[in-house]
């Protein structure tokens, strides 16, 4: 039988159906799941482990929930997908503003309807979209937005008196009745209001103005909340804690992998963009390593965390500063280019907060080192290690028949010390930047003998991969890389230093000279 034909109580009752508590509902539905090892929570990845497992435990407990880690861990998201764990229709009387189980009503509304009417009671099915509800907490969030208020205007147009239960008017959560509610930001919510929600949570009672009202409430509670919060903004006072049944720490992807399947999923490129810019896994891997540099950097508040949300907004600037170069010069096609990292230094000013030190440096310029300690830890995952063969290199006395170690990038930096130097325009052609690169000695003889064996590489992949090995080798501080109005500039580290001393002893700096070294 099609359980959404049946209109009235007479009819609920003889189809046998039961109620039910939305906490016992979510608990049969995910048996269910776990039993056909379906996965709950499809989309969140890297708490495969971890916070899905203890969710899960949280929803088999009937427990309320606390979402605890900083931003952008996916919390608001995972209790939304919880909806999905709830029965795809459950009968109301029809009218009840707080979702009244027609077998076992709250409300004075349903009782008197129920009383009125009896079998031929209104029933309607709502889905289990409807039985979400989420409220941010703010310092401006009340009582009445939550529990409810007395309505005088109801009151008016009804003729009653205000000790009349009907002038009621429900907030939120009483709304969310047979459902789950959602607080975002829990700290952030006033002590005094947070008390309301003691016998909530306990009791399931509710009181508005001077009506005692005994409204078991059936609610499954999730709150989200940044460990920050406890010191900065405000607290979840501890009565309050003490009822929320689990308390689940999230947090942010443990390895590179993991990161980059969340960036892939989440970001939004026009397919028009994905035909005209081919993105390697090496640029790839560099946007992450960004966010994992900025979680450790010194000048990053750690409190406040790193969301994914930078990675994210990174890959699809980095996408856009190859594409807007590709319609300028008219080509068919291009990569992204290290050069075009660049483009990605707003998607990372915006979404980190920086400590004193931090501020002292400036914005523009954690941002530009970050990236530049980005490329030096993937360096190493792709070419010999530099710092390395440096240790080699002042190991000490070697025996007269031991060799002196091989510095692979001999030939490369010997090419700067001679006192050649190569530029980069931001916004060259593919082809420009191409021919620029083959102009260094031992570059390409270097690239084809530690990276072309291991993958096919075409010409373009080949001169990323050249053009990477000067930004490392400027990250391990071997040459030097300045940023001067729209181009690189590499030259041997020497002869930077001496422009260096020379600006200290009275020469003006350029304003528009940025040193990456």
């Amino acid at each position: 039988m099609n359980i959404q034909k049946i209109k009235t109580l007479g009819e609920l009752k003889k189809s046998g159906y039961t109620s039910q508590t939305v906490k016992e509902e979510l608990r049969k539905n995910l048996i269910v799941k776990i039993s056909a090892k379906e996965n709950a929570f499809p989309g969140i990845l890297g708490y495969e482990d971890t916070v899905i497992p203890d969710t899960e435990r949280a929803i088999l407990s009937r427990h309320n929930i606390l979402f605890l880690g900083l931003r952008g861990q996916a919390k608001t998201r995972m209790a939304r997908q919880m909806v999905d764990l709830l029965d795809e229709y459950i009968p109301v009387v029809a009218g009840s503003e707080v979702n009244d189980d027609p077998l076992k009503p709250l409300s004075k509304f349903a009782k008197d309807t129920i009383a009125e009417y009896g079998d031929d009671t209104p029933v309607q099915w709502i889905h289990r979209s409807e039985r979400y509800g989420e409220k941010l907490a703010t310092p401006d969030v009340s009582v009445a937005d939550l529990v409810g208020d007395i309505d005088p205007i109801k009151a008016s147009n009804l003729k009653l008196s205000f000790a009349d239960e009907r002038v009621i008017h429900y907030g939120i959560i009483p709304r969310s009745n047979r459902g789950i509610f959602v607080i975002n930001e829990l700290p952030d919510l006033q002590a005094r209001i947070q008390v309301a929600l003691f016998n909530i949570l306990q009791e399931g009672d509710i009181q508005i103005r001077g009506f005692k009202l005994r409204m078991p409430l059936d609610i499954l509670f999730v709150f989200t909340a940044n460990p920050e919060d406890y010191t900065n903004r405000g607290s979840i006072v501890t009565p309050l804690k003490d009822r929320i049944g689990s308390q689940i720490l999230t947090h942010y992807p443990k390895n590179i992998e993991t990161s980059l399947a969340i960036t892939e999923q989440e970001s939004r490129i026009p397919e028009e963009q994905k035909q005209k810019v081919v993105v390697g896994s090496l640029i790839k891997n560099l946007v992450e390593q960004i966010a994992f540099e900025a979680r450790t950097n010194e000048y990053v508040d750690k409190k406040s965390g790193v969301s994914a949300r930078l990675t994210i907004a990174a890959f699809e600037n980095a996408m856009s500063s190859a594409e807007r170069r590709a319609i300028m010069h008219n080509e068919k096609q291009t990569q992204v280019w290290i050069s075009d990292l660049v483009g990605v230094i707003p998607s990372i000013t915006g979404k980190i907060e920086l400590v004193y030190e931090g501020e002292q440096e400036g914005p523009y310029q954690v941002a530009v080192n970050l990236v530049d300690k980005a490329i030096r830890s993937q360096f190493s995952q792709y070419f010999p290690d530099p710092e390395l063969s440096k240790k080699r290199r002042s190991a000490g006395k070697r025996s007269a028949n031991e060799k002196e170690p091989e510095n692979p990038y001999k030939q490369i930096t010997r090419w700067f010390d001679a006192g050649n130097h190569l530029d980069l325009l931001a916004d060259s052609t593919d082809a420009d930047k191409i021919a620029a690169l083959y102009t260094v000695d031992g570059l390409y003889a270097f690239v084809k003998k530690h990276a072309a064996s291991k993958s096919n590489t075409n010409e373009k992949e080949m001169a990323l991969l050249m053009e990477f090995v000067l930004h490392g080798l400027a990250s391990y501080s071997l040459i030097s890389k300045k940023m001067i109005e729209g181009r690189i500039e590499f030259k041997d580290l020497m002869g930077s230093m001496m422009n260096l001393g020379a600006m200290d002893m009275g020469e003006e700096d350029d304003p528009d000279e940025h040193d990456y070294r």
